[in-house]
């Protein structure tokens, strides 16, 4: 549209599904995304800038593999390092007589099942990322028209998840240094140069395997994190949309997320389970079963392998079961906003006679606030009630808020396994199947005699 100097008008930037219906607002809406919009097209935006340190980052661990020329240089150098520099190592450091210091077999089975966790992490994640880039694979790119509204919510969740890693890698990293600073004392080489040099390689092919392998799961850590965003905002939708249409149509949107992150994982998330599950049993076999006495000098590289592979795991399950039970809570919260607003309009209509009366206890239900418990997977505990309702029809708005409340209790979302939904459920299946297991194992390799 023209103005009466000549000048064109910019036509309005489209505001999320969630924003769509506040009128009042619209004109300021529309001001404070042509800005944004403005910034997003110059260079170097807080999250444009976040979001290429960490895609950086993955390609100096090998995850992007775009190219040919990528996907194999990734490749080698894994092999390279992770799997042939400290095997070759472990050959010449092979010592008859010290075994106090150094156990060969339990060397070899470390650095194997570091290898394969760090082999499924490097495979799955990079297939991910060469598919869908990394704005896509984390849901923020800015054609989904959501990166304006929560661009600084996305910056601290990245921001976030980078120093977790670094909380969780730079202990284990300490004490795996530690550890072979004790074994280069303790066992004796040709020269000093000789031991110094077995430590830096031995340190950073350890390094190398266990960041890839923590990367992965701080990368699921990060989009499940994300995506809590987006639930915590659909909450607070209540508060301000009166139209059970766009609470439908916006929770489709979530749940197709949801599918869409449990797709692209589930392969990853079963592998490594199955990964870290053999490697602690085979470490509890190795350690059961050997005659001599373990140190911390000649064994200590199982409690920092066994830290990291754990660590790993609860991450990815932490982070999935937070937004399956953030997403199975929308249920809930629909069922009280149905019941509060259900309340209230037929005590609106009880009082009609008596106006302040009916607008006091309005008031009073408007005053509760939505509230996140941090306790307890983020359990919810309080749900506003819309203050913009307008219940021309009450029977007919009451049928569609029971009907989208019926709704959401049959499609409860949350991520899943091929078709198993990660909850407090099956992580008591895992936990038992776990026990039943170790009590097995134990039982075979304990045994009391009595003299």
């Amino acid at each position: 549209m023209a103005d009466p100097h000549g000048k064109t008008e910019k036509p309005p930037v489209q505001t999320p599904l969630l924003v769509s219906n506040e009128n009042q607002n619209n004109t300021n809406i529309s001001h404070q995304h042509q800005q944004q919009r403005g910034e997003e097209e110059n260079d170097g935006t807080p999250l444009d800038q976040i979001l290429q340190r960490l895609e950086n980052f993955l390609t100096f661990l090998g995850f992007n593999q775009t190219s040919w020329l990528r996907f194999s240089l990734s490749w080698i150098a894994f092999l390279l390092i992770g799997v042939l520099l400290p095997v070759l190592v472990l050959e010449l450091t092979n010592c008859s007589g010290c075994e106090a210091y150094q156990i060969k077999d339990f060397e070899l089975d470390i650095v194997a099942s570091q290898a394969c966790l760090a082999a499924v992490s490097l495979l799955c994640l990079s297939h991910n990322l060469r598919k869908y880039g990394i704005r896509r694979f984390l849901f923020v790119d800015r054609h989904s028209g959501y990166m304006l509204r929560f661009r600084d919510d996305y910056i601290k969740e990245i921001s976030g998840s980078l120093r977790l890693l670094v909380l969780w890698a730079l202990p284990c990293f300490l004490l795996k240094l530690v550890r072979e600073i004790m074994r280069m004392v303790f066992v004796d080489h040709d020269s000093w140069w000789l031991s110094i040099a077995i430590l830096l390689a031995l340190v950073i092919s350890w390094t190398y395997v266990s960041t890839i392998s923590l990367s992965a799961s701080i990368l699921f850590h990060l989009v499940c994190h994300l995506q809590v965003i987006h639930f915590e905002d659909y909450g607070k939708l209540l508060e301000r949309e009166s139209d059970v249409l766009v609470f439908i149509e916006e929770h489709i949107r979530l749940r197709y997320h949801l599918s869409k992150i449990s797709h692209r994982f589930r392969i990853f998330l079963v592998l490594q389970f199955l990964v870290v599950t053999a490697s602690q049993f085979v470490t509890l076999f190795q350690v059961t079963g050997y005659g001599g006495i373990i140190t911390l000098v000649n064994g200590g590289d199982f409690a920092v392998s066994s830290i990291v592979q754990v660590v790993g795991i609860i991450l990815c399950l932490h982070a999935a079961t937070r937004i399956s039970h953030r997403a199975q809570a929308i249920a809930s919260i629909a069922s009280r906003w149905h019941a509060m607003l259900t309340c209230s309009s037929d005590t609106s209509q009880h009082r009609s006679s008596n106006g302040v009366g009916s607008l006091e206890a309005v008031h009073a239900l408007n005053s509760l606030a939505v509230n996140y418990s941090e306790s307890d997977l983020e359990s919810l505990d309080y749900i506003a009630m819309p203050t913009n309702t307008q219940l021309a029809s009450y029977l007919s708005s009451y049928h569609r808020r029971q009907a989208f409340v019926m709704y959401l209790q049959a499609n409860p979302g949350g991520i899943t396994i091929f078709g198993w939904t990660v909850d407090r459920g099956l992580i008591n299946t895992i936990f038992f199947i776990e026990l039943t297991l170790i009590t097995f194992l134990l039982g075979k390799t304990i045994i009391f005699t009595s003299e």
